[in-house]
């Protein structure tokens, strides 16, 4: 019997899932971008001219002066390289990023090490010890080519309790005191919910403010998610914490979707039974949405990407944002923010966007939805996986992500009424997305 590929079975679900979606929907143009590739092999990289940052901030007590945007997953050195020249002094990277660590090394290369501020992640497992963790931070220190970390985070603890990890914070002190790592911070963009019922990023956050063994935070705040992001911003303000942001623009999960719906929608297949409802209620939403971009003239996502981005800049707690970049073109457009002012204009326009388009953002680190699912789905976690695979191209580490949930997945959806549905108070229609997430993530 002849093995289909991974990547035909993705194709293949594509088409199967959006046609189904697509069947009977009227289009009428609307904006569309076809999917780039993380290198832009016909540019003349060295005919660039980007924008140069234009403000630098005081990362909270560390003293360190790093640039308003800064490096987040970028796939490309010569990309980084690029933002480096502009101005960009912050690089955010992970141990759990697949070969992210020495693409940064490369990137960093022959550059003034003291004129960049590094951060890394660490997840903590169950038998995190003062020995293990000291051989993977060298580890992490080998591949990115440096000879210390201006700040080692632990990587999205679950709980308040996983903030005490003694292991990690011995580590933290014998490294510190060899000149290997300068700083201590987390990073929190909601829980996993694998297993039994964790807590908030708020709840994590505040904690690991009052532990006071943390010099800067990571975490998601955006113009659609602002509560819990708030009250972290006001206590590192407070303790003078460092204060690097990701997940800033919820913006493309319309565009991406219906892009792919409309090069997609003549495959239109029947909906299963077992899906109906629930794609339907997505449906229903996008129609709705698709409206409203056409009657307030909506057709350019990089507008409101651009004001989202102003919008988190625009507050005094904010010390840098991490941008997720695939291309020069990105690159391009988002350089030219920084030191920009968010205006009455920018204002109109993510309300107008969040009142039409706002339910079909499934807000990070949220989780309200988890304790409702008597079958445990890690909702928060899958979201944020689909948001890897669709928004910024990490198809096959989202992919890869999903295959090693434990426990439920969002295949056990099908057959659901929709109770996550029901107690989200966004009105996210997200048992159709659930769906939606399964059928792009799944390897088998």
């Amino acid at each position: 019997m002849h093995k289909k590929s991974p990547l035909n079975r993705r194709h293949f679900l594509r088409i199967s899932i959006f046609g189904m979606l697509g069947a009977g929907m009227a289009t009428k143009g609307g904006w569309a971008r076809e999917k780039e590739g993380t290198r832009a092999h016909s540019r003349d990289i060295k005919s660039l001219s980007p924008a140069k940052i234009k403000d630098y901030r005081i990362l909270g007590r560390t003293g360190f002066k790093v640039s308003d945007l800064a490096v987040g997953g970028v796939q490309d050195e010569g990309l980084i390289g690029t933002m480096l020249d502009a101005g960009v002094n912050y690089i955010d990277t992970a141990e759990s990023y697949p070969g992210h660590h020495r693409i940064v090394g490369k990137a960093i290369k022959g550059r003034d090490r003291k004129s960049i501020f590094i951060t890394s992640k660490m997840l903590m497992e169950k038998d995190t010890s003062k020995e293990g963790l000291v051989k993977r931070v060298r580890k992490a220190l080998q591949e990115l080519n440096t000879e210390y970390i201006d700040c080692m985070m632990m990587h999205m603890p679950e709980k308040v309790e996983t903030l005490k990890t003694e292991g990690f914070h011995a580590a933290m002190q014998q490294l510190k005191a060899e000149g290997r790592v300068r700083y201590v911070g987390v990073s929190n963009h909601g829980s996993f919910w694998f297993r039994d019922p964790q807590e908030t990023m708020d709840k994590v956050l505040l904690a690991a403010a009052d532990d006071g063994r943390f010099d800067v935070f990571l975490f998601a705040y955006n113009f659609l998610q602002m509560d819990q992001g708030k009250r972290v911003l006001e206590i590192c303000k407070k303790k003078k914490i460092g204060t690097a942001l990701m997940k800033t623009t919820p913006v493309f999960k319309y565009y991406i979707i219906k892009s792919l719906v409309e090069r997609l929608q003549k495959e239109g297949k029947e909906i299963p039974s077992l899906y109906k409802e629930g794609l339907t209620r997505f449906k229903d939403k996008l129609d709705r949405a698709e409206q409203f971009i056409k009657k307030y003239d909506l057709k350019n996502p990089d507008e409101i990407r651009e004001a989202a981005f102003r919008f988190v800049l625009a507050n005094p707690s904010v010390n840098t944002v991490c941008c997720s970049l695939k291309n020069y073109d990105e690159m391009e457009r988002i350089l030219p923010l920084s030191g920009s002012k968010f205006s009455d204009r920018d204002k109109a326009t993510l309300a107008v966007y969040k009142e039409g388009c706002g339910e079909l953002y499934c807000r990070h680190a949220c989780g309200m939805c988890e304790p409702r699912c008597p079958q445990g789905v890690p909702v928060n976690t899958i979201m944020r996986y689909f948001h890897y695979f669709m928004a910024q191209g990490r198809e096959k580490e989202a992919m890869l992500k999903y295959a090693k949930i434990p426990g439920a997945r969002a295949d056990l959806c099908r057959e659901c009424p929709g109770y996550c549905e029901a107690a989200c108070p966004y009105n996210v229609p997200i048992l159709g997305m659930l769906h939606l997430a399964h059928d792009q993530l799944s390897l088998a």
